[in-house]
């Protein structure tokens, strides 16, 4: 039998350390080469999934991590852009995917969601508009019925996983007028990271990035909005509004140092530079005279492997 589909490039189903994938680092504006905001985190045996903005699952398997290894996903807020891709995690963590290699079996229990407390009543609203098509998957495909299923996990602040070695703490940022925003820090085998969801500066970013092994932070790059205002007067009003909440280059780097973060690793690049040398190193102009640590643009797929050094 012959497939047109090349073999996938799957990453391995433990890992001994943390490890961070970066599936999409954009913003809520459509830009080339830049997914809307995703990450996935592994841990031993488990498969995290952090917001999942369009093209996750798309952006997933790039990246090696099929989609029915996932049966955690947790939400750091309720934007479209971390949370439009949803529909397609849902369905595709449950359904079975085969290849002539092997087999991938879906998902058969509830998916575990996370987030702040305004999650059940948002996405079990998404879950609604689904089941038309749910039903057809348990009738007509056979599908697992358990993994139709949702088990919401709500919090603001404190831990929402701790077994198996791992730890998950969530801990509230600010991004008003959107209410409540949490960030999540992960720690496992000796090694932590922290994804900062979206956020203006706020003291628990450094608080809870103490020491971090890896700070996947968003950041915006001040002067090039204001340039762009300048250029587009008539959009001044749109523009001008990532700074009311979301965190520059210069204060994510600020927050580095004051958190004592071991790697620095931007994300959710407004306006999004083109993935290159010298526009990531222009995006990261005055940073390194702040934060003297390892700072890295994120880029879609890029992958960290928090290995005991």
């Amino acid at each position: 039998m012959t497939f047109i589909q090349p073999q996938l490039n799957v990453l391995p189903d433990y890992h001994e350390h943390l490890k961070v994938v970066l599936l999409g680092t954009g913003s809520p504006r459509a830009f080339y080469g830049r997914a809307k905001a995703g990450v996935v985190v592994l841990a031993g045996d488990k498969t995290f999934l952090v917001d999942c903005g369009g093209a996750a699952v798309d952006q997933m398997i790039k990246a090696g991590v099929m989609p029915q290894r996932v049966s955690d996903v947790l939400f750091t807020h309720h934007h479209y852009d971390h949370n439009g891709g949803f529909f397609d995690v849902f369905i595709t963590s449950w359904r079975t995917h085969v290849t002539p290699e092997r087999v991938f079996e879906g998902r058969s229990t509830p998916m575990q969601v996370y987030g702040p407390d305004t999650t059940r009543e948002i996405i079990g609203k998404m879950r609604e508009s689904f089941e038309f098509d749910v039903k057809l998957r348990v009738s007509y495909n056979l599908s697992d019925e358990a993994g139709s299923q949702i088990q919401y996990i709500e919090r603001n602040e404190g831990i929402i996983y701790d077994r198996d070695g791992i730890r998950i703490t969530a801990f509230e940022v600010d991004h008003r007028p959107v209410y409540p925003a949490v960030a999540y820090k992960f720690e496992y085998n000796g090694k932590s990271a922290v994804i900062s969801g979206d956020t203006i500066p706020v003291p628990n970013m450094v608080k809870y990035s103490d020491g971090v092994d890896l700070l996947v932070h968003e950041a915006y790059n001040k002067e090039w909005l204001d340039s762009l205002i300048v250029t587009y007067p008539e959009q001044a009003r749109a523009l001008s509004n990532p700074a009311k909440y979301h965190t520059t280059t210069l204060e994510a780097a600020e927050i580095a140092r004051q958190a004592g973060a071991k790697h620095l690793v931007l994300t959710h690049h407004i306006p999004a530079p083109t993935p290159d040398a010298a526009a990531e190193e222009a995006y990261m102009a005055g940073m390194k005279e702040i934060y003297s640590g390892p700072i890295t643009m994120g880029r879609d797929l890029m992958v960290f492997d928090l290995a005991e050094a």
